[in-house]
């Protein structure tokens, strides 16, 4: 489960949530330890194994949550084709297929009003945007197989990096 960390397990991520259990962000394994023995943080999950000290055992954490509140502004998610191909999983909203070249399309066109925004754009491939052309789904005869809105700001973690352990995913909306 730890593959990549190797001896220094010191390094492994550990996710901390705010008092409220919100995901605030990722830290790593000897922070979260000492954020616990200050008693700023509480063990949420643990890893099997234990961190020695010459005097102490620790359980490992893999989620602590903050004693106090912590208020933050969220940055919002820019709007990009990159983003939008992240948000649809590389996956054709219309046909369901992967692996082939994607492109963006309005699934209300702009020449009938459409803009550009999370809940308009989705990934398509090019057989199903050729098809579609400037027409809305209902007139071609296809349905979309998710509609499309504003990711949460979470679905960053889930894209940026493998998340170590599975129990994470309650926390961040994953399940």
């Amino acid at each position: 489960m730890m593959e990549g960390y190797g001896n220094n397990k010191l390094k492994t991520p550990v996710l901390v949530l705010n008092q409220s259990y919100e995901p605030l962000s990722i830290t790593r394994m000897r922070r979260a330890v000492i954020l616990l023995w200050l008693g700023k943080a509480e063990l949420v999950e643990s890893f099997e194994w234990r961190i020695h000290t010459s005097t102490m055992a620790f359980d490992s954490p893999s989620i602590i949550r903050l004693q106090s509140y912590v208020h933050l502004r969220r940055p919002a998610i820019p709007l990009t084709r990159k983003n939008i191909m992240k948000r649809d999983g590389y996956c054709c909203q219309y046909c369901g297929i992967k692996g082939v070249p994607m492109t963006c399309d309005h699934v209300i066109p702009k020449t009938r009003g459409g803009d550009d925004s999370w809940e308009n754009l989705v990934c398509s491939c090019m057989e199903c945007n050729n098809r579609k052309g400037s027409r809305t789904p209902d007139e071609v005869g296809i349905k979309l197989i998710r509609k499309p809105k504003r990711p949460h700001y979470f679905f960053i973690f889930q894209s940026s990096f493998r998340i170590p352990d599975e129990r994470w995913k309650n926390y961040l909306f994953l399940n």
